[in-house]
């Protein structure tokens, strides 16, 4: 049973749910269950069925992904620019040294909510909100974030406590 946090209120929601995500992840690491995997795959499978990522955009709209060298030259290659133009047109380098977007919207989010890049875009946008990810235990820092930004990431946490007991 999924809740439909608005965006206004998933913030506060995942504030809420901090400490008690922060301990089942706790858990989850120290003794991940056997088919943690299959479940995720289940949990996150289900949630997207229910869930329109064009109705919220959210993820493009407050955080940016890195930028891998592949994901430059990709993207590169689609604007038909050198991959120094697209870097110095569109990325900078943050604080861990990694590319991503000099500024939040994303540059290629239409006022649709579509991806101008889409086909292309990076691995980080091609895999969020990572629940679906082996090994989901070793991400769990990454997947607390992605709960105050993503309905669908805190929906899919929720069911998760509810299945799996720690």
């Amino acid at each position: 049973m999924s809740v439909d946090p608005n965006l206004e209120q998933l913030p506060q929601l995942a504030k809420d749910k901090h400490k008690e995500n922060k301990a089942f992840f706790a858990k989850l690491k120290k003794k991940p269950p056997k088919h943690l995997d299959y479940t995720m795959q289940e949990l996150h499978e289900a949630e997207f069925e229910r869930t329109d990522c064009l109705e919220c955009a959210n993820c493009c709209k407050t955080t940016g992904p890195l930028f891998t060298d592949k994901d430059i030259e990709r993207i590169a290659k689609f604007f038909k620019l050198r991959p120094q133009q697209f870097i110095d047109t569109y990325l900078r380098v943050d604080e861990d040294k990694d590319y991503v977007l000099q500024e939040v919207p994303c540059a290629f989010l239409g006022a649709d909510n579509y991806c101008s890049i889409y086909e292309v875009r990076p691995k980080a946008c091609r895999e969020f909100p990572h629940t679906d990810r082996k090994k989901f235990q070793q991400i769990s820092n990454l997947t607390i974030k992605n709960v105050a930004i993503c309905p669908a990431a805190y929906n899919i946490v929720e069911e998760m406590k509810r299945r799996i007991n720690l």
